[in-house]
């Protein structure tokens, strides 16, 4: 049970996939941007580019849909972005991604918009990624490094950069300057083996040593090569040419599972008898403000990924308390004492699939058309979401329903496709078709982590974020569809009104 799906019920019929698109196959493309002679636009430095990377999709005859950006690079005409962009590839179906099927992958082409103006190139590479999800924590500092700055020491940074079938190279990460000295300790990073390497443990990976200036001249210093398999080996000195000596410190890094024995501290659902795992402080977090919202404290709990008893049948949506003609759990400690229950008699297993649970809500929320009752579906999950395209489909079906869902990422993953889920920069989409409104809100659970133990405090941040659009989502509905408050009788009378106006009728759960 990768998760946990909270809804706050009543759940309508809005139809399930059509079965001749409920599997979609598809690969995931990593596309990588740099630009070379860009026009300057600054008066007295270069430009600083921040290359909108409009994955201008064709979505009809003119009709594009941009995508997202890059980060922003100083004083620079030639900038190699290190940010990269992760595309669904569908191979069966038509996608202006020219660069898949170019040469080498690779695609430059000029860049347009200054009539008579020589505006520079695009230079896009696209590669497959593969499934490899283990990261790793690396270091590195510099010892008696070259001095190139006249009136005082180096402000020395690393660029890494992964290498490609064809000899090039692809940049994947860029280090913190450490500013006026010969001898840099950088700080720590962790970093998806993907990116270092895509899973291929002998690519070689190239480190380049520059010295940081502000116009964007940085002075190279040198340069050395590594693999994965050398760094995880402990490969821990590289010469950069005479006088120039890089030490590695090397700690291998590895997603925390939800496919283990929740009896192991390794596992994300780890049963720990003196705190609450991240699920559990997640569900309680968010909770405990949301059921003061249903008058009856009544909340349907669902899992999925899970194997279940008897028969080890793999589900995506299971009732917590083990009985799916009533799912309803009392309160939110119901709902955790129904999550704790579950882990003892189900495997978790995967693959992670959201668009179930998502229809599961949305057949109920379907059935509701005069705003008496809105609800609110909370994701509990780790970063993995295995059928992307379905779930796309989902939300896009769900925005015109009364319904939110709120997505708690737990663990280490890079939450990029839960990030794309969340909306707030691009209006997801899917084949064509952009969601009606935002009903996603995204939070990663580490970002709420008191490290020093202040675990109240740190909640209820999470808390606030989580909730934080819940009321713009709730009256952008009612307003669309011109529905207007019942004011008589009030929903509450022990309770003062928030800022999310109350429905006629009580908002439920779904874990």
């Amino acid at each position: 049970m990768d998760h946990l799906a909270s809804a706050f019920p009543n759940m309508a019929s809005i139809g399930e996939l059509d079965p001749l698109t409920a599997a979609i196959p598809a690969t995931k493309v990593e596309m990588t941007v740099s630009c070379r002679n860009l026009l300057d636009r600054d008066t007295f430095s270069k430009s600083d580019p921040s290359k909108l990377f409009p994955l201008y999709l064709s979505l009809g005859s003119h009709l594009y849909h941009r995508f997202m950006l890059t980060e922003v690079i100083d004083n620079t005409l030639n900038p190699d972005f290190v940010r990269k962009f992760i595309l669904d590839y569908f191979f069966e179906e038509r996608q202006n991604l020219q660069v898949v099927g170019s040469p080498g992958s690779r695609m430059e082409r000029p860049l347009m918009g200054i009539p008579g103006k020589n505006c520079g190139t695009i230079i896009i590479k696209a590669e497959e990624l593969g499934n490899c999800r283990e990261s790793v924590l690396l270091q590195f500092c510099g010892n008696k490094l070259d001095k190139k700055d006249f009136f005082g020491k180096s402000d020395p940074f690393l660029i890494f950069y992964r290498s490609n079938e064809d000899g090039t190279y692809t940049i994947c990460h860029k280090t913190e300057v450490v500013k006026n000295t010969l001898d840099p300790v950088w700080q720590a990073f962790k970093i998806p083996v993907r990116a270092l390497c895509n899973g291929d443990y002998d690519r070689a990976i190239k480190i380049e040593v520059y010295d940081w200036d502000r116009d964007g001249g940085h002075d190279y210093i040198g340069e050395f090569k590594t693999s994965y398999r050398e760094l995880s080996k402990g490969q821990s000195q590289f010469n950069v040419f005479s006088h120039i000596m890089l030490l590695l410190c090397l700690c291998p890094f590895f997603y925390y599972s939800w496919l283990g024995n929740p009896s192991q501290p390794t596992s994300l659902h780890y049963m720990n008898p003196y705190q609450l795992n991240a699920y559990a402080m997640a569900l309680r977090a968010v909770g405990e403000i949301i059921q003061d919202y249903d008058s009856d404290k009544m909340f349907p709990a669902l899992g999925f990924g899970a194997k279940l008893p008897p028969d080890g049948r793999v589900s995506h949506e299971f009732a917590l308390n083990g009985n799916p003609e009533n799912p309803y759990c009392s309160g939110i400690e119901g709902v955790l004492e129904a999550y704790y229950r579950s882990l003892k008699s189900v495997r978790l297993y995967g693959p992670t699939f959201f668009s179930p649970v998502i229809n599961h809500v949305a057949r109920y929320a379907s059935l509701v058309k005069d705003g008496s009752e809105y609800f609110i579906l909370l994701i509990i999950s780790d970063g993995v979401i295995s059928d992307m395209a379905q779930t796309k489909e989902s939300i896009v079906n769900a925005s015109c329903l009364p319904m939110s869902i709120i997505i708690v990422g737990v663990g280490s993953a890079e939450f990029d496709e839960m990030i794309e889920l969340d909306g707030d920069e691009v209006r997801i989409s899917s084949r064509g078709r952009f969601a009606e409104r935002d009903i996603v809100q995204f939070v990663p659970f580490r970002d709420y982590v008191d490290h020093r133990g202040n675990h109240i405090l740190s909640m209820a941040r999470l808390a606030k974020d989580v909730l934080a659009e819940i009321p713009d989502q709730f009256l952008h509905y009612m307003r669309t569809r011109g529905i207007k408050p019942n004011l008589s009788p009030p929903f509450y009378s022990s309770k003062p009104l928030s800022a999310l106006a109350l429905p006629a009728h009580p908002l439920q759960t779904q874990i």
